[in-house]
């Protein structure tokens, strides 16, 4: 029989053997026992979508501004930020597409027009009410993109771009001859989609609401939703998966990413989302036609992904607010005041640009801006100041 050496008593050879744990061997238990704790800890507050203080007083007061703020706003405020929300909508979509998987599209557009025809169609002719047509035009548009999902699957940057230009033109050539469900070129009504959202009548502490008003709530409370939705999306095995697939595809199905599978999802899920914001766009404008649903629209969601910034939720929200409220911007400052080079505007015909084509040129303008000094775009700039308080006063 062997007898063990005091060293070998001292390091836990006696205590190891007879399964009574020593005063070594339970401050190295306590001691993993502590970091297992902590790091479970620091994996927890990973996964909370708001896991400070700071994060969730500013949710709160997003939600205050939401329900009170809004108020004070007039009509042309509100006009322009309800269509910046539904623009919002299709804009998160788009980068769960092109900013987590990797996939560029100029095609976005197509995929809010067949969601503002489906509810031209179920909505204004069939007059289903809200909680039917706008879920089913999600579908439909999530529908059509699985569809399209499998011609991209070989294909990458510019020869993706060009399958969904020729995808976006097709679409518009078909809008233009279903006389039967869109009207043709001379567009259709979508005016009885949603003929309860109207808020006129409705008298709170003396105040007393337009439609706009109604649809302000309505369409930042689907922001929300979405937001949600695309960031528990990104955050699960799917989200990783798209993510990995961006950064290096033939890695990523190496180690058993099914490329066929998610990014079929991936268009399906974005052209979902802007399925639905074309819904909204479609009752909200209440008319619609194949001429607003063009290159420069899709342009325009690309505006929306770059400034905001690529490859994250907010960021396109962000974009969606700046691009989406320029137009409405540039034409409060025509009506006000004479801008040089410019007709149409309070100086009268005089000047070479016309304002629409002001607004194409700002957004180029600002997608080449933004390339050159902030690729990561708004995001980032927010990222930086946030990192800059958190480690003040050291940042200096």
């Amino acid at each position: 029989m062997t007898t063990a050496t005091p060293a070998q008593e001292g390091a836990g050879g006696i205590g190891s053997r007879t399964g009574i744990p020593t005063s070594s061997n339970r401050r190295r238990r306590l001691g993993r026992s502590s970091r297992n704790r902590a790091m479970v800890v620091r994996y927890q507050d990973d996964l909370r979508i708001f896991p400070s203080l700071p994060a969730r007083v500013g949710l709160a007061a997003l939600a205050l501004f939401w329900a009170f703020g809004s108020q004070g706003l007039s009509s042309f405020w509100l006009n322009a930020l309800t269509y910046a929300a539904i623009a919002a909508i299709a804009a998160i979509g788009l980068n769960l597409l092109t900013g987590y998987t990797g996939q560029v599209s100029l095609g976005h557009a197509f995929f809010l027009a067949v969601g503002a025809y489906a509810t031209a169609h179920f909505g204004a002719e069939v007059g289903w009410s809200i909680f039917l047509w706008l879920p089913v035009a999600g579908v439909i548009g999530g529908v059509v993109g699985a569809i399209i999902g499998p011609f991209a699957l070989r294909l990458r940057g510019n020869y993706l771009v060009i399958v969904t230009l020729g995808m976006l033109f097709l679409g518009e050539h078909i809008f233009k001859n279903w006389t039967d469900v869109t009207g043709g070129g001379n567009g259709i009504s979508v005016a009885g989609a949603l003929p309860t959202l109207d808020t006129s009548k409705f008298d709170f502490l003396g105040q007393r609401w337009d439609r706009n008003q109604g649809w302000f709530w309505l369409s930042w409370a689907l922001v929300a939703v979405a937001a949600l939705l695309a960031k528990n999306i990104v955050r699960t095995r799917p989200g990783r998966a798209m993510q990995a697939i961006r950064d290096r595809d033939l890695a990523a199905e190496v180690i058993g990413v099914s490329l066929t599978r998610y990014k079929i999802a991936a268009f399906a899920v974005s052209s979902a989302f802007a399925a639905v914001a074309g819904a909204l766009y479609g009752s909200f404008q209440g008319f619609v036609q194949p001429s607003d649903f063009g290159l420069v629209l899709s342009i325009q969601y690309v505006a929306m992904i770059v400034i905001g910034g690529v490859g994250t939720i907010f960021g396109g929200i962000l974009g969606a607010v700046v691009v989406g409220t320029l137009p409405f911007v540039i034409q409060e400052l025509s009506s006000n005041y004479d801008l040089p080079l410019v007709s149409g505007d309070k100086g009268g015909l005089n000047g070479y640009i016309e304002i629409a084509s002001l607004n194409k040129m700002l957004y180029g303008l600002l997608i080449v801006l933004f390339l050159i000094f902030e690729p990561h775009g708004l995001a980032a700039v927010w990222f930086r100041v946030k990192a800059w308080f958190r480690t003040w006063p050291f940042s200096y």
